[in-house]
């Protein structure tokens, strides 16, 4: 069988930036389907040049942990893998990555590189899932209003697409009263998340990996939740007559281990009795 490789950013500064990746491949490896789960990395070791000598298999599913196509999932990655990739050959519009198959130029081994994690239709379920998690209540979504956060950036219009991308789809399936898209640094900003709703509870689910800087620190203060991201914040805090819900990073959420095998799968892997296992683990752990 051949294995599965997830790429990540990682950090240098944050002992948690990769807790995440761990936990998913941890989950992807009991649940079975590829011989080697295995993890690179920007900022930590195996760095990704160096990921793929990390496994035996000739064959390797590789699926980068990042919201949005980018610099990091078009030049970065491909380029450390020394993989002869061109952003053409994903055919996408900004969320609709799939695959593509290539050779690596130093290694014999055949890599299926796989669009982001952030931008397949399974991260509208994380999405959802995170904000079951954070209420407790499987049901969430009538009374409710849902905030969905990225980081936004002038410099890349993909990073914005992502979000407005699910929250369309959530918005579609007409479960919460309200969804909207929201940004740390273009409009509409989350400092202002309670203008733009009138329910009397939010949920606010960032559209990051993991736990950090931004989801810790400047999110919570910029909403209002706490003076002093040190001192910590109430769940939900009353926020302008409002109950905000925050939800942290929705990297962290366990069903992301789904949207890693679903990338696998959509490019070939024969993985969907492991699928299987991990939703129902998933789920067994939401209800817990």
């Amino acid at each position: 069988m051949p294995a599965l490789v997830i790429v990540a950013h990682g950090s240098h500064l944050n002992p948690d930036s990769s807790t995440p990746t761990y936990d998913h491949a941890d989950t992807l490896r009991a649940a079975g389907g590829f011989d080697e789960v295995a993890t690179g990395f920007w900022k930590e070791e195996p760095h990704f040049r160096e990921v793929l000598r990390t496994v035996d298999s000739e064959e390797a599913y590789v699926v980068p942990l990042f919201i949005s196509e980018g610099y990091f999932t078009e030049q970065v990655i491909p380029r450390e893998l020394r993989l002869d990739f061109e952003v053409e050959q994903w055919d996408s519009d900004g969320t609709s990555a799939d695959y593509t198959t290539l050779t690596p130029a130093d290694l014999d081994k055949t890599v299926h590189y796989c669009g982001p994690v952030g931008t397949h239709d399974a991260m509208t379920d994380v999405i959802v899932r995170r904000a079951e998690s954070v209420t407790g209540d499987s049901d969430v979504g009538d009374g409710f209003g849902l905030a969905v956060v990225g980081h936004g950036t002038k410099r890349n219009e993909n990073s914005a697409k992502a979000i407005r991308y699910h929250t369309e789809r959530i918005r579609e399936r007409d479960r919460f009263d309200e969804v909207q898209n929201l940004y740390m640094d273009e409009d509409p900003e989350v400092d202002d998340v309670t203008d733009f709703f009138e329910s009397d509870d939010v949920v606010v689910v960032p559209l990051f990996v993991a736990d950090g800087y931004h989801t810790q620190e400047d999110i919570p203060e910029d909403m209002g939740l706490t003076d002093d991201y040190r001192t910590g914040w109430e769940t939900p805090t009353e926020v302008d007559d409002t109950r905000v819900w925050y939800a942290g990073a929705v990297g962290t959420e366990p069903l992301m281990a789904d949207v890693v095998l679903e990338r696998a799968v959509d490019a070939g892997a024969d993985a969907d009795d492991a699928v299987k296992r991990v939703r129902e683990e998933t789920r067994a752990a939401n209800a817990d």
